[in-house]
């Protein structure tokens, strides 16, 4: 593990975001590649917060409209395709916000891709209203997720949707 990541565990919630954020801008600034990019986007946020124990992106399918197929992750195997509308990924695609859920057993149609995941946020990628894909963190502790990791989570997708070229 990468030692830089942990240097700021000793900070608050919010200075851990903020110093991940600028990790990340610095990690992206230059490559073109939107797959390099997710990449290391999850990465970074997966080893800055221990408590996140998987992290990943599901974008989207050209093909399949009604999809969203599995791409950069950090953490256990995965599903692979989700319905828009099913499970917290799909519900918070298709309403186009994010969705934190403090305890997936009490969520209606919870996908368990990893059974040991207690909670989740999801966090829609939006450009001109338009759906390009969900970032997805689970963890295996309950309520692990508030209105800090939404309001940084939502800054980081609003840097980062540019990659998409929409």
């Amino acid at each position: 593990m990468d030692t830089t990541f942990l240097q700021e565990l000793g900070l608050c919630k919010s200075d851990r975001y903020k110093n991940t954020i600028l990790k990340i801008r610095s990690l992206i600034k230059c490559e073109p590649d939107l797959t390099a990019n997710l990449c290391n986007i999850t990465s970074a946020l997966k080893y800055s917060f221990p408590e996140f124990s998987w992290v990943g992106f599901y974008l989207r399918d050209g093909q399949a409209q009604d999809e969203l197929i599995l791409n950069a992750f950090q953490g256990k195997p995965a599903c692979t395709r989700i319905r828009i509308g099913k499970g917290v990924c799909g519900t918070a695609a298709l309403l186009g916000e994010t969705i934190i859920v403090s305890d997936v057993s009490e969520f209606p149609g919870h996908i368990y891709c990893d059974p040991d995941s207690k909670s989740e946020i999801v966090v829609p990628l939006m450009f001109n209203g338009n759906l390009l894909g969900v970032l997805d963190i689970d963890s295996t502790s309950l309520s692990a997720f508030d209105n800090s990791d939404k309001l940084y989570l939502e800054i980081l997708i609003s840097e980062i949707i540019y990659m998409f070229n929409p």
